[in-house]
This record gives C-alpha cells, sequence and structure tokens, in this order.
C-alpha cells in the first residue's frame, strides 16, 4: 500500500480497524505469561477465527499479533533470535485469515524499556520492519506507545526501509498525558512532522473519557487521527481476570462522539470483540 493509497481510503470516510486481540486469545485459552507471538505460531486457528470474525463485521485493516515480536523484548522469552521467524509466521497467518481484500498492518509496540538507547530501538525496529516487509505487510502501526522516543524510532527505521504508510498510537492518561513524560498532543505534532500517516490513542481508558482529548488532538495536527480504546476501564475478577464495563452498543455510542470530534480511524483495544466493531459499523 503506497501512502497515496491510505490518505485515498482515509478521504472514502471512517475507516475501521479491529478490536482487541490479547483479551480475545486468553479466553480461548492462551496461558498467561507465554510469549504471546509464539503461542499464536503454535496455536493459530484462534487468532485466525477472531481475525475472520473482525473481518466480517467491517474491519478494513487488522493488526497482525507482531506486537512485542522484536529483539529487545523476545529476550525476556529467550527467543532474541526469532525476530525474523516469528514476524514472518504472524503475517502469514493474518494474511491467510483476512486475504487480500482486507489490510494488514505490521504491528510493532514499546519495549517497555526507557533506558534503551535510541540506536539500540533503531536496529531492533529495523530488524522486525524488514521481516514484516518481506512477509508482504500492507502498512506499518506503532501502537501502544508509552512516549514518543519509540515511535519515533519506528518511523525512522521504516524511512530507511520503505515508504509503506505508518500510522502511530500512544497510550495516555484521560488528561492527555503520556506514561514515560510528555503529553499526547506535543508528541502528536512531532510524530506528524516526521512524517508519520495518522496519530492517535489507543488502550488508555474508554472512549467515554477521550473526547476532550480527541478534541485537542484534531486541533494539534493536520494528518489523519486514530482512537482505538478500551472497552472501559476494567474490575479485576475473583480469578485475577480483567473484566471490562462498556456494552458494545455504549461503546458505539460513545465512539460515535468520537469520530464526530474529528477521529478518522477507530477501532477497539483492549475488551472489545467483532461484536463491538460490528455495532460501530453500523452506527457509523
Amino acid at each position: 500500500m503506497t501512502k497515496q493509497e491510505f490518505q485515498e481510503l482515509v478521504n472514502k470516510g471512517t475507516v475501521l480497524l479491529d478490536g482487541a486481540t490479547g483479551s480475545n486469545l486468553m479466553r480461548a485459552g492462551m496461558p498467561r505469561g507465554v510469549c504471546t507471538e509464539q503461542w499464536i505460531c503454535e496455536n493459530p486457528e484462534p487468532l485466525s477465527e477472531l481475525q475472520r470474525a473482525y473481518k466480517e463485521a467491517g474491519s478494513q485493516i487488522v493488526y497482525a499479533p507482531t506486537f512485542s515480536a522484536n529483539r529487545i523484548s523476545l529476550t525476556n522469552h529467550g527467543l532474541q533470535d526469532k525476530v525474523k521467524e516469528l514476524n514472518t509466521r504472524l503475517i502469514e497467518i493474518s494474511r491467510k485469515a483476512v486475504g487480500t481484500d482486507c489490510l494488514v498492518a505490521g504491528d510493532l509496540t514499546t519495549t517497555g524499556q526507557q533506558e534503551v538507547s535510541y540506536e539500540e530501538l533503531l536496529e531492533a525496529y529495523k530488524e522486525q520492519i524488514e521481516a514484516q516487509l518481506a512477509a508482504g505487510a500492507d502498512l506499518l502501526v506503532a501502537e501502544t506507545m508509552l512516549g514518543e522516543t519509540e515511535p519515533m524510532a519506528v518511523l525512522d527505521a521504516a524511512a530507511s526501509l520503505c515508504d509503506l504508510p505508518v500510522m502511530c498510537t500512544l497510550t495516555v492518561e484521560s488528561d492527555g498525558s503520556l506514561f514515560f513524560g510528555g503529553n499526547i498532543y506535543d508528541a502528536a505534532r512531532a510524530l506528524a512532522d516526521m512524517g508519520a500517516d495518522a496519530v492517535g490513542i489507543n488502550c488508555s481508558t474508554g472512549p467515554d473519557q477521550l473526547l476532550a482529548v480527541a478534541e485537542n488532538l484534531r486541533k494539534a495536527i493536520d494528518i489523519p487521527l486514530i482512537i482505538k480504546p478500551n472497552a472501559g476501564m476494567p474490575i479485576i475478577d475473583a480469578q485475577g481476570c480483567p473484566v471490562y464495563s462498556m456494552n458494545a452498543g455504549d461503546f458505539s455510542l460513545h465512539m460515535k462522539k468520537l469520530v464526530e470530534a474529528g477521529a478518522d480511524i477507530v477501532g477497539g483495544c483492549c475488551g472489545t470483540t467483532p461484536e463491538y466493531i460490528r455495532k460501530l459499523k453500523e452506527l457509523l
């Protein structure tokens, strides 16, 4: 996909992303504490079923589950030498699930480590992106970023390797502050200046908490705005599992307000399912 094609897609109307992956895989039997990327490669059918359901619900872009398949994060599982293998297989699983009439985004996320040098981040993201490109990703997304440094490294890495569109979303507090310092507005402007094709928020809180942030973000940037929030705030049940407070109907109503506030690209994060995307499509 070219950057021009991405812009044309956005210009046609609100673009629908997918919803949560991890919370749905856990309901499908994925154990806690495992390397998600490795588990999916060994058990691809739950992911395939989920992504097919998202496509049927209306998702135009699904995120390949390459989330933490970078060298730095994979070191936690002793899998740092499996970057190419895991990214290639995960893109292939997603492509097979949704076919060629739904876009597959190569997914890159935070390492969660503030002490990693920019050069190390750059090389880690380059390695991951190279594998995703070779496997046929249509575009790239840097998501659930905790500060602006890591998505900047993704943008630099991508620019050195390809011309694919790159979306960037960060996780914020309800006031727009970032977990690694700074705020979403300054970060969004900086990422837009670096060449991001869309910028916004994912995870964070529920959509009911993000209206003011979305309105102010729309004023801060001229590029497409992404909002992909959780299904409300979770409550931990007796088994230690998060239970999200917002049903699909309420989620879609709040998301509609965010679209009216200027969000161009929308979807769901933790706690959402294909039903949330279906309701959202119906309402929009």
